[in-house]
């Protein structure tokens, strides 16, 4: 089950697009509101800047809907705000046979277990305890039936770190200790790396700066948290190479409601009240980031009517 709120992203925006027409007369430039599709695929934010999509933009802002945080609340930071993630398929291979006669064969299986074990020691002995990185197994896959030792076993997971520098050497040690493992089991383990990564995503100062005293200016300063790294990820990072970004999650909890379930669980919810929140959020940052690239940073009129459309 997959269920992230991109529903609900796609209707804040759409909500923000109507504000934005219906105070068009005051608009001091041109605002590119992005639909990007395939973001959990990872080459939507690439297949748009290919397109031209954000070319020229001065400034990027994006947002995401966070259940651990109260309706009316944003939390953001500069800097790496979000990890860079990469998918992997890990095949161990053996000979398989009948599971009553494992003298016979060469199971895969405890080989699976190991390595399963030894990539775990990757990331607490081998990186920074002053940083961060996660190797998580998600799926592991042998024999259909009972009574088969299999050929191979197949694990699937994701490899993520707050740094380009972690992830690489991380994924030197996986090839470099894959074999050896597999070895004293009798056994041979590869690795295939995703074509699809995503890097870590590093909010800009100046941008996120901006876009605290923007959303200060609507919901108060006391709404406006700073945020520790997380270590989701997200291919909003690579518009990053066109413009400096800001990215932000908006709370969606709301106990009474019952939109109090995490990402990605089969009984996500959304109080859909923060979508007039977010709409308003997203035009603010367009008006008053026009506003700043003609004569400076008003955070004015334009706030105080955007406050009354909440």
């Amino acid at each position: 089950m997959h269920a992230c709120g991109h529903d609900v992203h796609t209707t804040m925006l759409l909500g923000a697009a109507k504000l934005l027409k219906h105070h068009e007369s005051d608009l001091r430039g041109t605002v590119l509101l992005v639909f990007q599709p395939d973001e959990e695929g990872g080459t939507g934010a690439r297949l748009m800047l290919a397109e031209g999509a954000v070319a020229g933009v001065s400034a990027v802002f994006g947002m995401h809907v966070m259940p651990t945080l109260p309706v009316g609340h944003v939390a953001l930071r500069s800097g790496t705000i979000m990890a860079g993630q990469q998918n992997f398929m890990i095949t161990v291979s053996g000979r398989g046979g009948h599971a009553a006669m494992p003298h016979l064969n060469i199971d895969p299986v405890p080989a699976a277990a190991a390595v399963i074990q030894a990539m775990q020691t990757l990331v607490s002995r081998e990186t920074s305890p002053l940083g961060s990185a996660v190797i998580s197994i998600t799926h592991l896959q042998g024999s259909d039936a009972n009574n088969i030792t299999p050929d191979n076993v197949t694990l699937r997971g994701t490899l993520r770190a707050l740094s380009t520098s972690d992830m690489q050497q991380l994924q030197h040690r996986v090839e470099e200790m894959l074999p050896g493992v597999a070895a004293a089991y009798r056994c041979n383990a590869t690795v295939d790396w995703d074509v699809v990564t995503y890097t870590p995503t590093v909010n800009d100062p100046g941008a996120t700066e901006f876009a605290s005293n923007v959303i200060s200016g609507l919901l108060g300063s006391n709404n406006v948290l700073h945020t520790q790294p997380l270590m989701i990820a997200e291919d909003f990072a690579h518009y990053g190479q066109a413009a400096p970004t800001a990215f932000m999650f908006i709370g969606i909890r709301n106990e009474t409601f019952g939109s109090v379930h995490n990402l990605h669980s089969v009984d996500f919810l959304v109080d859909e009240g923060v979508l007039h929140i977010g709409a308003s959020i997203h035009a603010a940052l367009a008006f008053e980031h026009l506003a700043r690239q003609q004569d400076g940073y008003e955070g004015s009129e334009r706030d105080d009517a955007l406050k009354d459309e909440l």
